[in-house]
């Protein structure tokens, strides 16, 4: 009998994130949203910046994500991203001041290759809080 449930786990850096028991998810792929299911078939894909939707019976969890990548199997999603945040978390006025100041950092002339890809994805994701925040509002 086929599970009716999947694991959905989210890890930066910095740590885990996300773990549940869901249903279904909605993915930020490269090319367009995709929808992954229980007993989805094997497959590792690239993520765009984007919400992930996890379902949870009537419940839904959106956890914004910055790039990344996602590994899924018929019992699992393991992301791994450079930024996550859930959206219950997002601070209208601490995400612009982010922006702000990973703008002034972009500036800064001896930032290392690394650096400056890991600063450019401050900015991506700061701008991706405020979209969603503000879309929200409407």
């Amino acid at each position: 009998m086929a599970a009716a449930t999947m694991k959905l786990e989210i890890v930066t850096p910095t740590g885990q994130v996300y773990s549940n028991d869901v249903d279904m998810v909605t993915l930020p792929g490269r090319e367009g949203e995709m929808g992954i299911y229980p007993q989805h078939a094997p497959l590792i894909t690239l993520l765009g910046s984007g919400e992930i939707i996890a379902r949870r019976g009537t419940q839904e969890d959106r956890i914004l994500v910055t790039t990344g990548c996602a590994e899924i199997t018929a019992e699992r999603i393991g992301i791994l991203t450079v930024f996550a945040t859930p959206s219950s978390e997002i601070d209208e006025q601490k995400a612009e001041a982010a922006r702000v100041r990973a703008e002034a950092r972009l500036q800064d002339k001896n930032l290392s290759q690394e650096e400056s890809a890991m600063v450019q994805a401050a900015v991506t994701h700061s701008l991706a809080q405020l979209k969603l925040k503000r879309r929200s509002m409407r």
